[in-house]
């Protein structure tokens, strides 16, 4: 069953929100992707048996939206309950992690408003939450592929106002990134796993992340259509 909405009572809210979210450039990201929306007859696909991201940018938007999902959900069940003999400043600093990925995900909702995907089901089970060496391996995989997916999906993007914004966030998980893997082994924050000989980024696309997300939804898994994702 495919669903069809549009809500332009939610569109206005939505540039309310983002002026008071994280200031003009923010701003104008969500203008301008309120307006493509509206061009592009606020189509959102659900399928009974999966999600599609969509086409073009808002394609690229609703994927970084389902990676927010994953990673707000993962650093909130953390918080929650904490693993055995966790320090102060480590609950500290992945608190400050969560309130960050939190907002990335509030921020994407809100612009794709009407053409966001839902809601994903999320399944950690494979994760031991009450062991550190459990969780944090898994934040060091969520963080490096979060990185590597915005690096690898950044070229795809249309409109330079969302690659501004896209950029911005991507920075933010580079930073959890090397802060994760400093606690699992101080100096270890840009080894050869995630940076190349040039002194790059790994870049991993679509194609290859999607399936790493789609073994933590339960459901509906998602499919990418335009990135040749069935």
């Amino acid at each position: 069953m495919k669903i069809t909405t549009g809500d332009k009572k939610s569109e206005g809210m939505a540039r309310r929100q983002f002026l008071q979210y994280a200031g003009t450039g923010t701003a104008l990201f969500a203008a301008a992707l309120i307006a493509s929306c509206s061009k592009d007859n606020s189509k959102q696909n659900i399928y009974n048996d999966h999600v599609d991201l969509g086409t073009g940018d808002v394609a690229i938007l609703n994927y970084a939206y389902a990676l927010e999902q994953l990673e707000a959900a993962f650093y909130t069940q953390v918080v929650a309950s904490p693993y055995t003999s966790i320090s102060a400043y480590e609950k500290s600093v992945l608190t400050d992690i969560r309130d960050h990925e939190v907002s990335h995900r509030e921020f994407f909702k809100t612009a794709l408003a009407g053409i966001a995907i839902p809601k994903l089901t999320i399944d950690f089970s494979s994760i031991n939450f009450a062991d550190r060496t459990s969780v944090l391996a898994a934040a060091k995989s969520f963080e490096d592929l979060g990185v590597s997916a915005y690096n690898g999906a950044g070229y795809m993007i249309k409109d330079a106002s969302y690659l501004a914004v896209a950029s911005k966030i991507a920075s933010v998980e580079a930073r959890h990134a090397s802060l994760i893997r400093n606690l699992i082994a101080v100096g270890s924050f840009a080894d050869n796993t995630v940076i190349d000989t040039n002194g790059l980024d790994i870049a991993q696309s679509p194609q290859q992340v999607i399936p790493v997300v789609n073994t933590f939804i339960s459901v509906k898994k998602i499919l990418a259509p335009a990135f040749g994702i069935y």
